[in-house]
């Protein structure tokens, strides 16, 4: 289960809306995974991301850092906010994120995503085992 409260702009807008994401993850022991999260937009748009990818840990040697990648589909940015992602149609686009983290214990970890060019979006992460 991911959650993320708060995300920030590198440069913000009149037109920016606060960021939200709920989503779900699956993580193989090889470290691949896949999973989905439901999200508010920077325009304040419902929207959707499906991915994969990949979990390195240990970065660094420090066996508690971690980076991934993922790499899916994104639904909803749609009418006036089309152009603001790469590739766009009818509100479906490409989507990835690198992301940096720490795994506090077994089930808790937090991390920083990018958002392309656009940001940093903070989650917090608890594994339902």
């Amino acid at each position: 289960m991911v959650v993320s409260p708060y995300s920030t702009h590198f440069r913000p807008s009149e037109e920016h809306q606060p960021v939200w994401a709920v989503g779900a993850e699956r993580q193989s022991p090889d470290g691949s995974m896949f999973g989905g999260s439901f999200f508010s937009n920077s325009f304040g748009q419902p929207s959707v991301y499906v991915y994969m990818g990949q979990r390195y840990t240990g970065l660094w040697r420090q066996s508690k850092l971690f980076w991934q990648w993922s790499a899916g589909l994104m639904y909803g940015y749609k009418g006036q906010y089309e152009d603001k992602v790469p590739l766009n149609t009818n509100g479906f686009s490409p989507g990835a994120l690198l992301s940096l983290g720490w795994q506090f214990n077994r089930d808790m970890s937090a991390q920083i995503n990018t958002l392309g060019d656009a940001g940093l979006m903070f989650q917090l992460s608890y594994d339902l085992r």
